[in-house]
């Protein structure tokens, strides 16, 4: 039995000796690796947080104090040390281990953590909280009560959300622990004045002048004794570690550290003066992200969430570590993200008033190429979404023409931006929402689920959806001649379907829908099915399996904002069923805005099917799978095509 077979709990892992927590982050790494080369996932952030974990685990109680996590891709090595080996059989599957933290799964688990920048307030949150109920750490009056661990990593401390819970933190007059994980790296190279301040602090061997005074602080911060004491015993190197002038200082919270993220030795020996600390404290721990798995060393980027991927040795009869392999990842084919990241660089080829933005994913939204190509024109922010916004709509007062790629979902943090210095001035500000729709693995933290709710209420928005490659070329094109009011385009995290790539696609007009059989009269038609995005392919597939027993006209709807409302009318007029598809929430999205044209323009009399994304969140599995069990795929389309004229799946034809 392997050591890490034997921890079942934080408990078991408190009862193994020191010397053997080596061994034991070994055997966690090799069943990361393991694990996520078979269904894909987030490696280097885990790979990077093993020892910092165990270590965490080691001196604190998280059965009774407080763990709060930011990027909660991170959480893989707790997951494993909290009782969750069963599920990681099944990671990112359905019935198995979320790739987040999630309390569903257990008790370990605060919070459902997919976005950065949260942990710092929410645990000043619980903080309080516990401070209320009477139930925080105090050295003199509750020794044994609850403390705060906030675990930041990959970046996110740049986030606006973390510095707001920063300036709140340095406010607390008890316990609380910032552990600042600092890989050098976000989700891709780190962005930002604050990413050079930490670059350039790794980089000073002797850590300049935060040696001076570092005794004197020490002697006059409570709790200073225990780590004047650490002082002393750690020797020389410890001199260093309390920062006079750390830029954390500035919010109130002693700064410990850099210290060393992979001697579990030492991480024990500091995080056990911290855990005895009585105020807010920064305890700044450098990592490699990737660690012991060299390939994800060198390329960090690439290995943040590879697909399934499988180890090659480089020389059979070299028996050299797992590093030493290469890697084979699976690819699907031509991802929309792929495809985006080309057509941006086409239209930045064209038009040199275009400029484009990413906030920390140039990878994952396909900017990379851009910012290569064009980087005085290209940024990466860093995980400032809402900044990103922002520095758009400056670039648009300017004159320029500014696409900002962003994942649906974290698109949600930066609305307010899109209202007030975006739309509410009439700025051409292009959203380009990758992500759109059900995102498989990642589940229900990343869906992106409302953001044409968000974008329908903004007076004279164009809101729009690509079903292929071509659509996408041809919605990003009407985006860059729109300069004097946000627009939209949105795809999702999948391959491009490439049964129309060789035909010319039709240019987009602001709210007119592409009919996708086109030999149909609708006078003819009994059913009309209206997809958005990628759905009006699985409409014409729902269509062909019943061809031969009810007449459906398929359209590509193109628009959630504004709709084809001539197109409405007309259908229902002439007595046609609509079905209307969408990889969106019910409330807001394209279907509600069909039935509200079918309520504005009188047409009580309409007969209209709207199929979305369910009312209630969706938990990790394969894409697919989140389709067919939302009812979404070309199947249950057909068996609600088939319900509008009576009929059912099961009869015959």
């Amino acid at each position: 039995m392997s050591l890490l077979d034997t921890i079942q709990s934080p408990a078991d892992l408190r009862a193994l000796p020191v010397d053997r927590l080596g061994e034991l982050s070994d055997e966690i790494r090799a069943a990361i690796i393991e694990r996520v080369s078979q269904t894909g996932g987030h490696l280097a952030p885990n790979l990077g947080v093993v020892e910092l974990t165990i270590a965490l685990h080691y001196v604190f109680d998280f059965s009774h104090d407080r763990l709060l996590f930011d990027v909660g891709h991170q959480c893989y090595p707790h997951k494993l040390l909290t009782g969750r080996q069963g599920l990681f059989r099944r990671l990112r599957q359905g019935g198995g281990m979320s790739g987040f933290p999630s309390p569903a799964e257990s008790a370990f688990d605060l919070f459902s953590v997919g976005h950065a920048g949260t942990a710092i307030s929410t645990a000043v949150g619980m903080a309080r909280g516990d401070e209320l109920r009477g139930e925080s750490y105090d050295p003199r009056t509750r020794p044994d009560g609850r403390r705060v661990v906030a675990l930041v990593g990959d970046a996110s401390i740049v986030n606006g959300i973390a510095m707001e819970g920063l300036n709140n933190a340095g406010t607390l007059r008890r316990q609380f622990l910032v552990v600042l994980n600092d890989n050098g790296m976000s989700i891709s190279q780190p962005q930002g004045a604050l990413a050079q301040y930490f670059d350039r602090l790794r980089l000073s061997h002797l850590y300049g002048d935060f040696k001076k005074g570092a005794r004197r602080i020490l002697r006059h911060v409570p709790g200073g004794g225990l780590l004047e004491d650490a002082y002393h015993r750690l020797g020389e190197a410890t001199k260093a570690v309390v920062c006079e002038h750390s830029w954390f200082e500035h919010f109130g919270l002693v700064t410990v550290g850099p210290i060393d993220g992979h001697h579990i030795p030492t991480l024990i020996e500091f995080l056990s003066e911290a855990r005895e600390f009585d105020r807010p404290m920064v305890l700044h721990v450098k990592t490699i992200k990737g660690k012991g798995l060299e390939i994800a060393e060198r390329d960090a980027t690439r290995f943040h969430s590879p697909a399934a991927f499988r180890l090659v040795d480089t020389d059979p009869d070299d028996e050299r570590a797992r590093g030493a392999c290469r890697v084979e990842v699976k690819s699907a084919g031509r991802s929309f993200t792929s495809a985006f990241g080309d057509a941006l660089v086409d239209l930045m080829e064209r038009d040199d008033r275009v400029v484009a933005c990413t906030a920390a994913m140039p990878d994952g939204t396909g900017v990379a190429r851009a910012i290569e190509m064009f980087p005085e024109r290209a940024w990466d922010v860093g995980i400032c979404e809402s900044h990103a916004l922002d520095m758009m709509a400056g670039l648009a007062r300017t004159g320029l023409r500014p696409f900002l790629a962003v994942y649906s979902t974290f698109f949600q943090r930066a609305f307010d931006q899109a209202f007030q210095e975006a739309s509410l001035q009439g700025l051409g500000v292009r959203l380009c929402l990758d992500r759109a729709g059900f995102v498989g693995g990642d589940g229900a933290v990343h869906h992106g689920f409302c953001d044409i709710a968000l974008l329908r209420t903004l007076p004279g928005s164009v809101v729009m959806a690509a079903m292929d490659e071509p659509s996408l070329r041809c919605g990003l094109e009407l985006m860059r001649t729109l300069d004097d009011r946000v627009s939209a385009i949105r795809y999702p995290r999948d391959v491009v379907d490439m049964r129309f790539c060789e035909q010319l696609c039709p240019a987009f007009e602001i709210g007119r829908a592409r009919c996708l059989t086109p030999s149909l009269a609708i006078e003819d038609m009994e059913v009309a099915l209206l997809g958005l995005g990628p759905a009006a392919l699985w409409a014409l597939d729902a269509s062909r399996m019943i061809s031969d027993r009810v007449c459906c006209g398929v359209w590509d709807a193109r628009f959630a904002h504004p709709i084809d409302e001539d197109l409405i009318e007309r259908l229902v007029r002439a007595g046609v069923a609509i079905v209307t598809i969408e990889e969106h929430a019910p409330a807001g999205g394209f279907g509600e805005a069909v039935a509200s044209c079918c309520m504005h323009r009188g047409l009580g009399e309409a007969r209209l099917t709207r199929l979305s994304m369910p009312d209630r969140f969706v938990a990790h599995d394969s894409r697919a799978a989140q389709v067919r069990a939302c009812g979404l795929d070309a199947r249950a389309i057909a068996g609600a095509a088939l319900a509008c004229v009576g009929q059912s799946l099961a009869e015959e034809a």
